[in-house]
């Protein structure tokens, strides 16, 4: 969306100067003389950003500044004027100005003041989007994500809840595998009933048909009485086998004739029970890759993969991170008794650049341990694992191939930048001693007193 800005000066010059600044940044730019065409126009089609003079031919700036303030949403307005005073200051500011600039300016002054202005906007129009899209459609309990690629998961998993058909799951490790098969279930008629979660990784085929069939008293030595398996005490609901490409062979062929004939024969028994329970399972190998190799049945792929749904990594939906840190805050601050209000725009910027081997699930552990951190109200660098700081950092790149010198710069420049030039985090970030980086920042001609 390009955003509207309009620029009331008399002084023509200033306004063409402030207007050519905002057109710089994107803006589409209208500028005006007189209070009133302003006002007149902005009924007529609303901006988004006014430059409003405080000294005007027909009107005062702050009558101008009220009218929009009371008359329109989301209207940033920034107050200009020659003759500034503290007290016209304070007067801006309680009628809902953003920011006060004295004449005469500096464009780089504009631009700072436009660019604040315009993340604020695009900020609102994000939720704004967000907000409709969650308005829509109701979210999945638990399942989180407003990036396009997790709103067609979701869509794909609203369609298939309600038939009746098995799911696979290609997901790798942390990405939500029970979940979206919670929300399949939790979608479909079968909600009321039971939801099982077996995992089949590192099991043996004893210890899995055991679990899975259950066994009549006297089967095998140990077995004192009559044990029910998962697939049963699932009957009517659904039950979610993960890793499936981990399950041994001979299994594979019991499972196939239990979604085949929908009966199974607990270990030792003789009589079949009839089964009526919906199977969802999940993987992370390639189990095409498997059946080449004669690690997984041909068969029970194609009875498993009637419809795929992929989980994207976190690293692939990058811009649900903040949305999903949000939720973890509230989720622990609750857990452990916290107040802790936000996380620093420092903190998300490390987190959103960090690329999650572990998926949401390192996500959430990372959350959980900076609450658990956490003195003040605002999780900052120092509640964050040192060696995601360090692996950020380094992930940031350097362009062509510098001098070992150059590059020591430009990293250090980076951490304080990032540290917000906080010294004795930068030195423990960078593992050298303050008076060293004190040294370094000298050596480099960077500010060593800034702090």
């Amino acid at each position: 969306m390009r955003f509207r800005a309009a620029v009331i000066d008399d002084e023509a010059q200033a306004a063409k100067m402030v207007g050519r600044a905002l057109e710089k940044l994107g803006f589409e730019v209208e500028t005006f003389g007189l209070g009133h065409n302003f006002l007149a126009r902005m009924a007529e089609r609303p901006f988004q950003l006014a430059f409003i003079d405080l000294k005007l031919p027909d009107m005062d700036g702050i009558e101008i500044l009220e009218a929009v303030k009371t008359g329109f949403e989301n209207v940033e307005a920034v107050i200009i004027t020659g003759h500034g005073s503290i007290a016209s200051a304070v007067e801006a500011t309680a009628k809902g100005a953003a920011n006060y600039i004295v004449k005469p300016f500096r464009l780089q002054e504009i631009r700072a003041v436009a660019r604040e202005a315009l993340e604020k906007l695009e900020l609102r129009e994000e939720n704004r989007r967000l907000k409709e899209a969650l308005d829509e459609v109701p979210p999945l309990k638990d399942f989180l994500g407003a990036s396009q690629v997790m709103l067609d998961v979701f869509a794909m998993i609203r369609k298939v809840a309600p038939v009746n058909c098995t799911v696979l799951l290609q997901a790798d490790t942390g990405t939500g595998k029970e979940r979206a098969a919670k929300a399949i279930h939790d979608l479909s008629p079968r909600k009321s009933k039971t939801f099982v979660s077996f995992n089949c990784g590192g099991f043996t085929e004893e210890l899995i048909s055991s679990e899975l069939f259950g066994h009549e008293k006297g089967a095998f030595t140990g077995a004192t009485a009559t044990k029910i398996g998962l697939l049963e005490s699932a009957n009517g609901g659904t039950v979610f086998l993960d890793e499936i490409g981990e399950m041994p062979l001979n299994m594979q062929v019991k499972l196939l004739h239990v979604i085949q004939d929908r009966r199974i024969l607990r270990v030792g028994g003789t009589q079949p029970i009839d089964l009526d329970i919906r199977i969802i399972a999940a993987t992370n190998r390639d189990l095409q890759e498997a059946m080449a190799a004669g690690q997984f049945r041909e068969d029970l792929f194609y009875r498993l993969n009637v419809v795929r749904i992929y989980l994207p990594t976190l690293a692939e939906r990058r811009e649900d991170i903040p949305l999903l840190a949000d939720h973890f805050l509230a989720t622990f601050n609750a857990r452990f008794g916290k107040a802790v209000a936000s996380i620093s725009p420092q903190a998300m910027e490390v987190l959103t650049q960090y690329n999650y081997p572990g998926n949401v699930r390192e996500l959430e552990n990372i959350i959980q341990r900076a609450v658990a951190l956490a003195d003040g109200e605002i999780i900052g660098l120092r509640e964050l694992p040192p060696d995601l700081l360090n692996l950020t950092f380094s992930n940031l790149g350097t362009p062509g191939l510098l001098p070992l010198e150059e590059v020591e710069k430009r990293h250090i420049q980076r951490v304080l930048e990032a540290t917000g030039h906080n010294k004795g985090l930068a030195s423990s970030i960078l593992g050298i001693p303050r008076t060293t980086l004190w040294r370094r920042l000298k050596k480099f001609g960077l500010d060593a007193d800034e702090d």
